[in-house]
């Protein structure tokens, strides 16, 4: 028999959780909920850290926690601050803007966010060379603040209106300049915090002014609370810490190494670093290279994916996780993180957008979505905006979709790291002046429009796994030799590379615009196997320097784009401009083509037209083991397997000038 589990601030925990006599707390209803129960959150504001006790037994048998129909329902990890007194004046005739209050470590309990330094591995360093910053935050009627390294520099800030992105050493907006001057400066000791703020023309006693104390707000304490549901919630202010691959990696809300979460539907932001993990668990590597400095960071996380397979990572215990219908913002590393955890998920329809523009601190594991291991992963239909690098998938990216998402506005729009595939990357609108990143192999790209460049990378020095088909048995290892990459259809619209890496351009000798980058490949395996047979004898000697295979053919290209040398089929236009218009909940794009775009048409792609990839020696599949069929366009229309269509994400794309909605 299943059981509704009402909880209202009106509420008891000592109450029976029935809509008459409600409970008062989520985490107290998650204590209590069984298989198949429902836990019915009422309107209200609820400062708490959700942790079940125990999770679903199948599908049909979950645990479901919803936010009652119509109502508002916050969870938080933050709790209010009063008390405020203002610090000593800046001059003789002008009240200080500054305010300190002094908050009792009983507060925080075992987890003081303050004193928690952003650290671990993968991190650089603080954007600002010589400050330490924490996982504590402060924040005015829901604005965050800026952790600054003094109490003077409290009543002193600098505005910043722009910062140095570390990738493409050029500077770059701070996404709301204004906020710079909003900053704050904790000490702790013992006994208590005293957090210094600059408020400005604001009385904190009179606005909300809050604290983030909590690590994460719905988040299991133990491993296996499987098939639960999350779904309709605001969930925001978690002080998350750094998650790289290497380490366990909380995040605000997350399934902690589980198996077949559904979180949907929510509205999720301000964790200070990562807001949905799907991601690994201590026992397999906690920031080693961190703590103890004795191998690189790559060792670490190689040595990680065996021991997961000692602990249990199976599709029967791990991943299947559904991530759908979500808007995530402001969060200072990741909107979605995992590794190992995160294979066989599906993450679609979501809105990502402010990603890691505070730029308090800089490390490597930053991106609207940053997933390793990603097998069997779906990102389908996502709008991703506004951050720092919209997806990256690192590391045994194999069996990987990445259909459909709108992409723009972003530093970088997909990266894809020391992978060896089979993955798709089909109907993408990807529009910022860096469109992809490849530093891998085994990839098939079709229907996509790549308003930017593409970066093109060998990584000779970092051998990095891949796996049994639909499985996450190691199946061998293997550094990236490049290419091995299919395109078919798409559209390069002819970015500009010092746009894209400005000052760093002209060291950045990976990066093109269009597919001239793969000059020099054979473009048949034939023509890669007599190259091979031409080598002098020997074994794995012969390799390195034999370009791998491509097969390219029917993209089209504008303005600077240029074609690889051998494709098949090329189109050029004397002209194509594309322009995304951002208008709140709408996305447009419009068009104006020349009317030779018509000329070029691209049937039906399934697994049959993708030749297998080298290494992995596997096929382009659906998760289920048949084919692949890439027959749905950017806008979910469907493509007739005797038909024939533009190059590019849309079915009704064509000359002339057009502006469709893309979201």
């Amino acid at each position: 028999m299943t059981t509704v589990l009402h909880v209202a601030t009106t509420g008891s925990d000592q109450a029976d959780g029935s809509e008459a006599s409600p409970f008062r707390t989520i985490n107290h209803a998650a204590q209590q909920a069984q298989p198949g129960d429902t836990v019915l959150v009422h309107e209200g504001e609820y400062r708490e850290w959700v942790s079940p006790k125990r999770g679903g037994l199948s599908n049909a048998r979950r645990i479901t926690y919803e936010a009652a129909p119509g109502e508002h329902v916050v969870i938080k990890g933050s709790e209010r601050i009063t008390g405020w007194q203002r610090s000593a004046a800046t001059t003789a005739h002008t009240p200080s803007t500054v305010w300190q209050v002094d908050v009792p470590n009983e507060l925080f309990g075992a987890f003081n966010p303050f004193a928690e330094e952003i650290v671990g591995d993968w991190v650089v360093r603080p954007i600002e060379e010589g400050q330490r910053k924490h996982l504590g935050d402060v924040y005015l009627d829901g604005r965050s603040f800026y952790e600054v390294g003094s109490p003077d520099e409290v009543h002193q800030p600098t505005r910043r209106t722009e910062v140095r992105d570390d990738w493409t050493e050029r500077q770059v907006p701070v996404h709301d300049p204004d906020q710079t001057a909003y900053v704050w400066h904790a000490r702790v000791t013992p006994d208590t915090t005293t957090i210094w703020a600059n408020f400005h023309d604001a009385d904190p006693n009179e606005r909300l002014v809050e604290i983030n104390v909590r690590r994460s707000v719905f988040y299991p304490t133990e491993h296996h609370v499987d098939f639960i549901t999350v779904r309709g919630f605001e969930l925001c202010q978690a002080a998350s810490p750094w998650a790289p691959p290497t380490a366990d990696q909380p995040g605000l809300i997350g399934p902690n190494w589980a198996k077949g979460w559904v979180i949907e539907d929510n509205v999720i932001h301000d964790a200070k670093c990562v807001a949905i993990s799907i991601g690994k668990e201590a026992s397999t590597g906690d920031n080693n290279y961190t703590r103890r400095g004795d191998k690189p960071g790559y060792q670490y996380q190689l040595e990680s994916v065996f021991s997961a397979q000692q602990i249990g990572w199976d599709k029967e215990h791990i991943g299947s996780h559904v991530i759908r219908r979500n808007t995530i913002y402001d969060c200072g590393q990741c909107a979605i993180a995992g590794h190992l955890g995160c294979v066989f998920s599906t993450i679609e329809d979501n809105h990502i957008h402010r990603i890691a523009l505070k730029r308090e601190f800089y490390g490597h594991e930053i991106a609207g979505i940053k997933l390793h291991a990603a097998i069997d992963v779906e990102i389908t239909h996502n709008r991703i905006h506004a951050c720092s690098l919209g997806i990256w998938l690192d590391w045994q990216t194999q069996g990987t979709r990445v259909a459909r998402n709108v992409l723009y506005g972003n530093s970088r729009d997909l990266f894809v790291e020391v992978s060896h595939g089979p993955y798709v990357i089909d109907h993408n609108l990807l529009a910022s002046p860096v469109s992809i990143e490849s530093f891998s192999q085994g990839g098939a790209y079709v229907g996509n429009l790549l308003a930017g460049t593409l970066g093109l990378i060998r990584v000779m020095d970092r051998a990095t796994p891949y796996h049994r088909p639909h499985s996450t048995q190691v199946a061998g290892y293997a550094v990236i030799y490049g290419a091995d990459d299919r395109w078919i259809g798409n559209v390069f619209a002819g970015g500009e590379i010092d746009d894209a890496y400005g000052t760093h351009a002209h060291t950045f000798d990976g990066a093109w615009v269009g597919t001239a980058g793969y000059d020099g490949h054979p473009a048949t395996f034939d023509d890669y196997l007599a190259l091979i047979d031409a080598q002098p004898p020997g074994d794995h000697n012969r390799f390195p320097d034999v370009p791998q295979p491509v097969y390219i053919r029917h993209n089209a290209y504008a303005g600077a784009a240029r074609p690889y040398a051998a494709e098949d089929a090329p189109l050029r236009l004397s002209s194509a401009l594309f322009t995304v218009t951002d208008d709140g909940d709408e996305v447009w794009l419009e068009a104006d083509l020349a009317e030779a775009f018509d000329g070029l048409r691209v049937g039906l792609v399934t697994g049959a037209d993708l030749p297998r990839v080298r290494f992995v020696d596997a096929d382009f599949e659906e998760r289920d083991g048949s084919p692949v069929t890439i027959d749905c366009d950017l806008l979910g229309e469907l493509k007739s397997p005797d038909g024939s269509y533009p190059a590019g994400p849309l079915n009704t794309l064509s000359s002339g000038t057009s502006r469709i909605r893309v979201w």
